[in-house]
């Protein structure tokens, strides 16, 4: 046992040897010189550097660095404050000691943390006992000594041997249910056993992680705090980086298509892509975390605090494996899901219509579902989801409908100039969005175009993960009196980025230390037509539907450090006042969505959410937890009926559709699932019940 304390002091020593390394070299100055150069001089806000701008990177770079209040320790906290009001100074002057404290002290509450969990893990924990755990860190403090910081570890540990005793009793239960005899049934001291050695393994594989980190590593951490407190879509990639960043961009990740993000310490779901095996499965929504990866029914890997590319590596695939993943949805509960891997099904993801027909079919109508403002420059007949919407209308209109809806719900945008040119469908010309750089009069971006695609009635459908492009759309149509926006407020983004490769800005002797890598940079926002920013605020419809994650913290609002709303000088636009009687209309739609079942049971769930979010105690009684559970699974059960129900509606292909899969089986079958999904959407129904309100 002597000898084996000896080695790990040796091993502790040894990484506080490496990791004491300071940051001061020329290399380090030159990047923290450059980069702020750049937020200065490039950004749409500059920031002036001051206590205030000091104290923001202080605060944020402990929630960074410590997020979960694991490791530091109060009188950490204490030491490091003599810099809260100095940082800005350190920038200015070019020193790091603030920087280089905070690293040697988070390596060495590291290391004793990484001795002492091991320590709690083997011994059983005691699960009658009535204790509580709370899994908010916004709701505790730094832990004021070291035995404070053991307890919470131990609290914290025996939180997750319970979940997964927990889960194993639930199986067993369900395996002597069913009589599975080939289920090796376990007594509770097996289970408790079991699970706290995959806890135990689970943390030694994230403590290697963490020590592979070095001081350049948390020196990226700081950065990115200080490029944070301009925006939070402003940041500093290092050259290494780079792939991370195309990855995150791409919005696609091979296997299982979804967008991943870091997001303090969480690897976060942005972006998914349709049909694709993420957008197959319920539970996986747009800021989903995921908290373990396992290759099929091997062990699950803990993906806390990995680094994107180390998490990108585990979820990739290749086509028809399995991938299970432990995932935190954003009503706070954990569940795992399995994905079967695959080949993105790229159509998907573009343009497409359907007929639809009310219950006696007496009227006709057309529907469009625009996933993203997709454009690609890099064929010659490549698909551009401006010229893809216009052939969904000609088809439509073929179909002599009486109605239109423009779906852009989920969709975070893409394509700028699709978005201009889409909204001249529904326009005979003039502006659509202002563009405005930080220095001179806004841009002002026009539809030329003096034919109208669709002059009819026009609604468009958008949530909270409608975004930037699609708020750009809906705007310019609400604004012009010629579409009614209908769903929930959008997300918000009302700004555009641009990458830089800070390399550019060396000059002479400097040259030498390339390479440094690249920031991301805000430059400009956008403007509505009549002034006002969809910054922040979004989009608001004219007729407001229930949505499940309407008090969720999702939207721009919610982020660190978002730009703040703002106005400029409208321009001069006709009024098409093809939208009358507003206010009759959200009576009407009001008085159904109240007497339909899936609404309510959406604006249910929605509440539920809020009450899961607010509620972060856990009893570490087992009976108790278990029963909590049940009681939470239960009520969560009733959900699962959302979107079950066939509205009364009957949708169709277009003829030119008809003639163009009848001999293809697989597509036939696509789009007929796609038809049946469709029928039993209750914002469809509505968005069609508002058009027949029209006439």
């Amino acid at each position: 046992m002597k000898k084996n304390i000896l080695t790990l002091s040796l091993l502790a020593v040894a990484s506080l040897l490496i990791a004491f390394s300071v940051i001061n070299s020329d290399k380090d100055k030159a990047l923290l010189d450059v980069l702020t150069q750049s937020l200065n001089s490039g950004h749409y806000s500059p920031k002036e550097i001051n206590d205030e701008f000091s104290k923001n990177v202080f605060k944020l770079y402990l929630e960074r660095i410590d997020y979960s209040k694991r490791f530091l320790l109060q009188e950490d906290i204490n030491s490091l404050k003599e810099y809260e009001l100095k940082i800005d100074d350190e920038i200015s002057s070019l020193n790091f000691n603030f920087f280089n404290l905070s690293n040697d002290i988070l390596v060495k509450r590291t290391a004793e943390v990484e001795i002492y969990f091991k320590d709690i893990l083997s011994k059983p924990f005691d699960f009658e006992v009535d204790e509580q755990y709370e899994s908010d860190p916004e709701k505790i403090g730094f832990a004021k000594d070291k035995e404070e910081l053991k307890e919470y570890w131990r609290k914290y540990l025996k939180y997750s041997t319970l979940l997964k005793i927990s889960e194993m009793t639930e199986n067993q239960e369900k395996a002597i249910e069913k009589k599975d005899t080939s289920y090796k049934v376990l007594s509770f001291t097996e289970m408790e056993e079991s699970a706290r050695k995959k806890v135990l393994k689970t943390h030694e594989d994230w403590f290697r992680r963490l020590n592979k980190l070095d001081k350049n590593d948390r020196y990226v951490v700081f950065l990115n705090c200080i490029t944070g407190i301009y925006d939070p879509h402003t940041g500093y990639y290092p050259p290494e980086e780079k792939e991370n960043f195309d990855i995150s961009m791409s919005g696609q990740l091979e296997g299982i298509g979804a967008t991943l993000q870091e997001s303090d310490g969480y690897i976060k779901i942005v972006n998914i892509v349709p049909g694709s095996p993420s957008s197959r499965v319920e539970d996986i929504t747009v800021n989903t975390l995921i908290l373990k990866v396992a290759q099929g029914a091997s062990e699950p890997v803990d993906i806390v605090d990995m680094r994107l590319d180390d998490a990108v590596q585990l979820i990739r695939g290749k086509k028809g494996t399995e991938v299970r993943l432990t995932i935190k949805k954003v009503d706070g509960t954990i569940t795992t899901v399995s994905l079967i891997r695959d080949v993105i099904n790229i159509d998907e993801t573009y343009a497409k219509s359907a007929v639809v027909k009310d219950e006696k079919g007496k009227h006709t109508y057309g529907y469009i579902y625009l996933p993203k403002f997709y454009a690609d420059f890099n064929k010659y007949d490549g698909h551009f989801s401006a010229k893809d919407i216009q052939k969904e209308l000609d088809y439509l209109k073929t179909e002599k409908i009486e109605g239109l809806i423009l779906d852009l719900r989920d969709n975070g945008g893409g394509s700028l100039m699709d978005a201009v040119d889409m909204s001249g469908f529904f326009i005979e010309q003039g502006p659509i969005v202002q563009v405005k750089a930080k220095i001179g009069k806004a841009q002002v971006l026009n539809d030329t175009d003096q034919r109208i695609q669709w002059d009819g009635p026009l609604i468009v459908l958008v949530n909270g993960l409608s975004a930037s492009a699609s708020e750009i759309l809906a705007a310019a149509l609400q604004d012009y009196g010629r579409a009614i926006i209908v769903g929930s407020p959008t997300f918000g983004k009302g700004t555009v980025q641009r990458f830089f490769d800070l390399d550019n800005i060396l000059q002479g002797e400097q040259e030498e230390l390339k390479p440094l890598g690249a920031i991301k940079l805000t430059i400009q926002k956008f403007y509505r037509i009549n002034g006002g920013s969809t910054q922040l605020k979004g989009v608001t419809p004219d007729v407001l539907l229930p949505d499940e994650y309407q008090f969720a913290k999702i939207s721009e609002k919610d982020q660190d450090f978002p730009m703040e709303w703002t106005e400029i000088q409208s321009v001069s636009y006709k009024n098409y006042e093809k939208v009358k009687n507003l206010e009759k209309l959200r009576s009407k739609s009001k008085a159904r969505v109240e007497k339909n079942t899936d609404f309510k049971l959406i604006s249910e769930k929605a509440n539920w959410i809020k009450s899961q979010n607010d509620q972060t105690v856990s009893s570490l009684n087992l009976a108790k937890f278990r029963l909590e559970n049940k009681e939470d699974d239960a009520f969560n059960k009733k959900f699962k009926a959302i979107g079950e129900t066939k509205t009364s509606l009957n949708f169709f292909s277009t003829a030119e559709e008809l003639s163009r899969i009848k001999n293809d089986s697989i597509k036939t079958n696509t789009v007929t699932k796609w038809h049946v999904q469709l029928k039993k959407d209750a914002y469809i129904e509505e968005c069609i019940a508002i058009l027949k309100d029209l006439e």
